[in-house]
């Protein structure tokens, strides 16, 4: 016999409203049972003790189900780098993805993560981290894009394409979770203008490209926890930008009052039944709280839940975790992620790409170059089931050469190794115990403890005790590794900007005695390199670069895949260039300018400007041309690769009013493509810029307002390019609807 749920499934499916079946659905249930869809579907106790035990790599987090009306509910599992649940494709983090302004690659990797989700059970995926780098100290940084509103938006939304194939994609943190250490108790302070212009844009376009979920911050945004805010859940998610999904809280302490929660617009407390389950209850008792604010609460799940189809995705097998096919995007996504920032020449010569028939000896050097080093060890950590490292990667590639491994730790042995080679490789860095999400005891949570039920529902034990049975996966044997343990790094926010000291006098002394001396930095953001870089002909940032790293390493040294990276922000010359960052901070200002605006602002030359990176050809660009096209504007220009080898570049197109009557960027991005070209090659590019996108918040009347004037366009291959192509097009004034 068919079920409620698989009825109104049915019904959406043959073009009833998903609402309405949600709310015949919602009349079916109890009070209990409705309430039940307002919590995650696991007791606090049990659960935690499970995540501690390795049961966040083993199987999904479930919520709303009810059985008794067939309702499956939904199952989540978290990214952004990968699945996390069992020997998943560790791909490039977010970051490095972000270096490739490459959205169609993108929507392949979220097509990827979306087969990968399905074959461990997970119907929701929480992997489309858009926060804007605020301040590169930030320790998720890696798990962003950048530092530009519409480059973040745009790589967003791409993932959410290839994601939504196959599940519900998440769109995260709601909104301004940029600090880490401080995210608990933190009050960002923000004005509607830069709050509309600089901090949404964004969350607002994956909103428009129709994320199913958004998942609230940590964080109070000018005095309400995130949680709890009204003004963010409802006044401008559902009210202003008509959001038709559900919201889910950060998870453990996501919230502050229950009751206000669920009236703000939080749908769902994640993971666990926890903080607001109790007071809602009781609210709901005494009349405190109607049942049409629950139901509201319940419609979004449900509504989105059939909207996707869930209950009837289609299942992938097992076998398709780190498929062949999966690793080799792991590969290619390397590939196009590394940003060459120097390549000098040495007697003549550029030092890459390295002329492999004339090696006989190499130097690798430095610990990271044998670690397996993914990146962040919170929730994003992904148990990839091998990881290729720099050193394998370049001794398998350098077929016939001496490939020598020293780590630093000896500091005259490297040197004297480095100096009997043809070239010398350092790899320097971080690692999850320098940067990362948080995850170490906080005292700003303490006083939450008493919101923690003290014992679990029974009932909702058995249940999820039966719900872990039925959807164990086993513990990925790479967890019970000697370098790592079941337990989240610590993270946080970095203390410097800088490598570590030792790192610095590693390179210095390779540098005095190898002329030839290759860096290699492994990050998640920017890394200041003005006190060293000039030391060296060639510095290479590779991120923490995925599963196929090595691979993909030794596929740029070696000239196989020429380097294509642009830098997803700016790295200034030294850490007072950028905004003031606090990462122990109670109260903080956001303000309109950060990151390459700022620099610009304030008339400072970047140590490499945002959007650059280097390539083992050259290209031009010619025959610009920008129209009026309806309501955008039509920028077309001829790229033309005038090098001797393929490649690929990316065409960046900066919009600004010179006479603006209100402050604004010097530049601001407004479009970009990837344009890959053979040796001698052009190609017609075409990037369209919706005048919408340009246009700012009128404070007064809250809307939007196309300032009109003498626009210039500038198509560049990075911010503040001297060879950029500038057109000037007359906009009208226009008014837009908020």
């Amino acid at each position: 016999m068919s079920s409620a749920y698989a009825e109104a499934l049915n019904n959406v499916r043959q073009g009833a409203d998903h609402h309405q079946q949600a709310r015949w659905l919602i009349e079916q249930m109890t009070p209990e049972e409705r309430l039940h869809c307002l919590d995650g579907g696991s007791p606090f106790w049990e659960g935690i003790k499970d995540m501690s035990r390795g049961g966040y790599h083993q199987r999904t987090f479930p919520a709303c189900r009810i059985p008794r009306l067939g309702i499956p509910g939904f199952n989540f599992s978290d990214g952004p780098r990968g699945v996390v649940i069992g020997p998943a494709t560790a791909f490039p983090v977010s970051m490095a993805r972000g270096a490739s302004f490459d959205t169609d690659l993108e929507e392949r990797i979220g097509d990827v993560i979306g087969r990968e989700l399905r074959a461990v059970g997970a119907t929701l995926y929480g992997g489309v981290c858009v926060n804007l780098l605020r301040h590169p100290a930030w320790g998720r940084a890696q798990e962003t894009y950048g530092e530009d509103p519409h480059h973040v938006g745009e790589m967003g939304a791409a993932l959410t394409r290839g994601a939504q194939r196959h599940v519900m994609a998440t769109v995260k943190h709601f909104a301004l979770n940029s600090m880490e250490n401080a995210r608990f108790r933190v009050n960002v302070t923000i004005d509607e203008r830069t709050l509309h212009e600089v901090y949404l844009p964004h969350f607002k376009r994956i909103i428009d490209q129709g994320v199913a979920c958004v998942m609230s911050a940590y964080n109070s945004v000018n005095g309400d926890f995130c949680g709890d805010n009204e003004a963010l859940l409802t006044g401008i998610l559902r009210d202003e930008w008509n959001f038709d999904g559900f919201v889910i809280s950060d998870w453990i302490f996501g919230l502050r009052d229950g009751v206000k929660s669920v009236r703000a617009g939080l749908d769902v407390e994640m993971p666990y039944r926890m903080m607001r389950h109790a007071p809602i209850v009781e609210a709901v008792a005494s009349k405190e709280l109607s049942m049409e604010v629950v139901d509201r609460a319940v419609e979004h799940t449900l509504a989105t839940m059939l909207r996707f189809g869930i209950g009837d995705l289609p299942s992938q097998p097992a076998h398709v975790l780190a498929q062949p096919e999966h690793r080799a995007l792991a590969r290619e996504v390397a590939q196009k992620s590394m940003v060459l920032l120097r390549n000098e020449a040495f007697e003549n010569v550029a030092v890459l790409p390295l002329q492999v028939a004339t090696l006989s000896r190499v130097a690798v050097i430095g610990e990271l170059a044998r670690k397996r080093n993914l990146g962040d060890g919170g929730s994003s950590d992904v148990m990839a089931p091998d990881v290729v490292n720099a050193f394998v990667g370049i001794k398998d590639a350098l077929v016939g050469v001496d490939v020598s491994y020293v780590d630093e730790t000896d500091m005259q042995k490297a040197a004297t190794q480095a100096a009997a080679s043809d070239v010398a490789i350092i790899v320097v860095g971080y690692t999850k115990a320098d940067e990362g999400e948080f995850i170490g005891t906080s005292s700003d949570t303490v006083h939450l403890a008493s919101h923690i039920p003290a014992i679990d529902d029974p009932a909702l034990v058995e249940e999820f005790t039966a719900f872990k049975a039925e959807h164990e996966w086993a513990l990925p044997v790479v967890m019970k590794d000697v370098e790592r343990d079941v337990n989240f790094a610590v993270g946080g926010d970095r203390s410097s900007l800088r490598l570590a000291p030792k790192d610095v006098e590693l390179i210095r002394e390779i540098a005095k005695v190898q002329p030839r001396t290759i860096v290699v930095i492994v990050c998640g953001s920017a890394v200041l390199i003005d006190d060293w870089h000039d030391d060296v002909p060639v510095v290479l940032l590779s991120w923490y670069c995925g599963m196929q790293g090595g691979q993909a390493l030794a596929d740029i040294l070696t000239g196989s895949v020429n380097p294509s990276a642009r830098l997803p922000f700016v790295i200034p010359q030294q850490e007072d260039d950028l905004v003031f960052f606090d990462r122990d901070a109670s109260e903080i200002t956001y303000e309109y300018f950060h990151g390459q605006w700022l620099l610009d602002r304030n008339n400072l030359q970047a140590s490499y400007p945002f959007g650059f990176g280097l390539s083992f050809t050259t290209f031009s660009y010619s025959n610009a041309n920008c129209k009026i096209d309806g309501d955008a504007i039509a920028v077309a220009v001829d790229v033309s690769n005038t090098g001797a080898v393929s490649g690929a570049t990316v065409v960046q197109v900066y919009a600004a009013l010179p006479e603006s009557t209100i402050d604004r960027p010097r530049r601001r991005l407004a479009g970009f493509c990837r344009v890959e070209l053979a040796a001698g090659q052009t190609l017609s590019a075409a990037i369209e810029i919706p005048l919408r996108s340009l246009a700012a918040r009128d404070v007064a009347a809250h809307d939007w307002w196309l300032e009109g004037g003498q626009w210039s366009i500038e198509i560049a291959q990075y911010s503040g390019d001297p060879d950029a192509l500038t057109e000037s097009i007359f906009i009208a004034e226009d008014r837009y609807a908020p």
